[in-house]
C-alpha cells in the first residue's frame, strides 16, 4: 500500500526544519525552500508525488528549468541546475530511505551478481573480522571479476572458472599496476576464490593457483615529513583563528603527536577524550582493537581551543566535523586536502606523499629517534605485530650509519 502523499505545506516545513535545525547558512535557508516550491509544482502538474518521483523524472524537471541570459554562459546554467539539484535532493531525502536510490539490476544474472557479493561481504566481516576499507576493495575487485567473467564467459556458469581464466583477468588488470598493487589485487583474489569454494559455488580451490608479482618484505622506504616541515606546519596551522584553522590545527596535532591513521582521528568522539585522566582513547580501525595513550598538554590544548571556538554547535559525538552546514562528521577523504592546503601555507612543500601516513611515519621516525623501543613505538601506533613496526627502522637513516659495519682492507672488490 502505498504511503500517502504529504502536501506541499508538509514538505516544506520538514525542509525547513531541517534547513534551520543543521544551522545552514541564510543563503541557503532563504534559496532551497522557493526552488522545491517550484519542484513540487512540477510533480502536482505531472501528476507524481515525493514518494513516486525517480530520478529520470528529476533530471527531466532539471532540463525545463528557464535558461539563463546567454551573456552568462553555459557555466552558469549548469551552476543554477546544481543548485535546483542539491535542493531536491535533500527534500527527497526527507522521504526516501537512500536518495538517489541505488539503480535496480539491469538483469536477473547482475542481480546474482550482487547477492553473491553481499554474501561475500558477510563472510569477510564475520568469519574473518575484516575492516570496513578493506572489505569495501575486496568487494569491488569481487563484483570486477564476476563482470568480467559474465563478458567473457559467454553464459558459461561459474563453476567453469579455471585457472587460465584466472590468468587472463589478473594480465587484464595488471596494466595500469605496480607490483605492489598489483599484489593487493591478487590478495583479493584470492579471498573471493577461497570464499567461492567455501560456500560451494566452486569445487575446486583456486586461490593457491594464482601468483602475483614478487614483492620482498620491507624493499621500500615509507614516505616521512621531514622533522622541519612538521614544525612549519604546525606553526603556521596555530596561527589560524578562525573555526576551520583551529579545526585543522588540532587535526594535525593529533596526527603528529600520535601518528593516527585517517580512519583513527575522524572515528574519534568526545566520550573518548577523558580530561579528568589526562587520556585518549583511539579506536584502530585496522586492528578493531583500542588504545589509551596520555593525553599531552598540546594536542589537549588545541582540540579544547577547537571545542571551545571552533567546533559547530551540534549533536553530534564525533570531535571533527565539517566546517559548513550540514555538519557531518569528517571524513578521511578531506584529510589528504588538510594536510596539502597547510603546508602551502607554510611554505613547504616537501617530496614524496604528503597524507596522513607521512605524518604517522614522521612521528615514528622521531620516536625512533629518540631510542624508544620498538614494541612502545608499535603500541602508540596501534600495531598488533612487531613486525608492522620494524618497517620504521628505514627510517631512522642516521642511527643506521653509525652502526656501519667497517670493512676490512682490502675486503672491498
Amino acid at each position: 500500500m502505498l504511503e500517502t502523499s504529504p502536501t506541499r505545506a508538509v514538505c516544506l516545513a520538514k525542509l525547513l526544519h531541517l534547513l534551520q535545525n543543521e544551522r545552514y547558512s541564510r543563503k541557503v535557508v532563504s534559496n532551497y525552500p522557493s526552488r522545491v516550491d517550484r519542484f513540487l509544482d512540477y510533480l502536482e502538474r505531472t501528476g507524481l508525488t515525493v514518494y513516486s518521483v525517480q530520478p529520470t523524472e528529476v533530471d527531466r524537471y532539471l532540463k525545463t528549468l528557464r535558461m539563463v541570459r546567454k551573456r552568462r554562459g553555459r557555466l552558469a546554467r549548469k551552476s543554477l541546475r546544481r543548485g535546483h539539484r542539491a535542493a531536491i535532493h535533500m527534500l527527497l531525502r526527507l522521504f526516501h530511505e537512500q536518495w538517489p536510490p541505488v539503480p535496480a539490476p539491469a538483469n536477473e544474472a547482475e542481480s546474482l551478481r550482487r547477492q553473491l557479493v553481499a554474501g561475500y561481504n558477510a563472510w569477510l566481516n564475520e568469519v574473518h573480522g575484516i575492516a570496513d576499507n578493506t572489505r569495501y576493495y575486496r568487494c569491488a575487485e569481487a563484483h570486477r571479476l564476476l563482470a568480467w567473467w559474465a563478458d567473457r564467459a559467454s553464459g558459461n556458469p561459474l563453476w567453469r572458472l579455471s585457472v587460465s581464466d584466472l590468468d587472463a583477468f589478473l594480465q587484464w588488470r595488471s596494466s595500469r599496476w605496480s607490483r605492489g598493487s598489483l599484489g593487493v589485487v591478487v590478495a583479493s583474489t584470492r579471498s573471493f576464490l577461497r570464499y567461492l569454494h567455501e560456500s560451494g559455488r566452486v569445487p575446486v580451490d583456486l586461490s593457491a593457483a594464482i601468483h602475483g608479482p614478487r614483492v620482498c618484505a620491507l624493499d621500500s622506504i615509507p614516505s616521512a615529513l621531514r622533522a622541519e616541515d612538521v614544525t612549519k606546519l604546525l606553526e603556521s596551522a596555530r596561527a589560524k583563528r578562525a573555526p576551520l584553522g583551529r579545526r585543522d590545527y588540532a587535526i594535525l596535532t593529533l596526527l603528529a603527536t600520535y601518528g593516527l591513521r585517517a580512519g583513527e582521528l575522524v572515528a574519534l568522539r568526545l566520550e573518548d577524550i577523558d580530561w579528568r585522566n589526562e587520556l585518549i582513547r583511539v579506536r584502530h580501525t585496522k586492528t578493531k582493537t583500542h588504545s589509551e595513550l596520555p593525553l599531552l598538554r598540546k594536542p589537549a590544548e588545541a582540540i579544547l581551543a577547537y571545542l571551545r571556538h571552533g567546533r559547530p554547535q551540534t549533536q553530534r559525538r564525533e570531535v571533527f566535523l565539517r566546517t559548513l552546514a550540514p555538519y557531518h562528521p569528517l571524513t578521511p577523504g578531506p584529510l589528504n586536502k588538510i594536510i596539502a592546503r597547510n603546508l602551502v601555507d607554510a611554505h613547504s612543500i616537501p617530496p614524496g606523499k604528503r597524507g596522513p601516513h607521512a605524518l604517522r611515519h614522521a612521528r615514528a621516525a622521531s620516536l625512533l629517534r629518540g631510542a624508544v623501543p620498538l614494541k612502545t613505538i608499535g603500541d602508540v601506533l596501534g600495531h598488533r605485530s612487531p613486525e608492522s613496526t620494524m618497517v620504521y627502522l628505514k627510517l631512522a637513516t642516521r642511527e643506521l650509519r653509525e652502526v656501519a659495519l667497517d670493512l676490512p682492507v682490502g675486503a672491498a672488490s
